[in-house]
């Protein structure tokens, strides 16, 4: 096995935290991963991307410059990775933020109406791990369950009391992507 995301948005939807918890997760499962950040000019409300590679045998480099998997958090991510993504791979948009339909062929895209259930969860700092609860049920790289239980053991004390709702909105997006998953 040998996965390539990317997650992007603006500083300040989570694209950090969700990539650092899937690296976390994949660590604790006993796999390879490397995981890098990467910030625009200003921290909060510039760009933010990062990629994790995730791999059963070590890694050769942790470059990603055509991801198997991309997140997309709104349409500046939109249009720049829809082009980047493998053939082959998935494309998965945030469509509360992001109205444009992807025009590639050869790739799975999932549309999932992030912001939205996170704001019908109260939290909608949550969208992004609605994403990543969506993203692992469409392309079961990871079971969701790893993810539970990295945000167990790494998810930092002052967001101990978010748990439960972060449980909640990981199996929303599960259940949202188990909708749509082809048969």
């Amino acid at each position: 096995m040998h996965e390539t995301f990317i997650f992007s948005g603006f500083g300040g939807q989570g694209v950090m935290f969700i990539g650092q918890l899937l690296a976390y997760a994949a660590m604790d499962e006993g796999l390879e991963v490397t995981w890098i950040p990467s910030y625009g000019p200003e921290m909060r409300g510039g760009t933010a991307h990062c990629t994790v590679v995730i791999g059963d045998k070590p890694i050769g480099s942790p470059i990603v410059s055509r991801p198997q998997i991309a997140v997309v958090f709104n349409i500046q991510s939109f249009e720049k990775y829809q082009p980047l993504v493998a053939e082959g791979g998935l494309l998965v948009v945030n469509s509360a933020l992001v109205e444009e339909k992807a025009t590639r062929t050869g790739i799975d895209v999932l549309e999932v109406p992030a912001t939205t259930m996170a704001y019908e969860l109260g939290e909608p700092r949550l969208t992004n791990v609605v994403l990543l609860g969506a993203t692992l049920a469409y392309r079961p790289v990871l079971p969701v369950e790893a993810v539970r239980r990295a945000l167990k053991g790494h998810i930092p004390a002052h967001r101990r009391s978010m748990l439960e709702i972060n449980y909640e909105a990981l199996a929303r997006g599960e259940s949202f992507a188990m909708g749509r998953v082809k048969v």
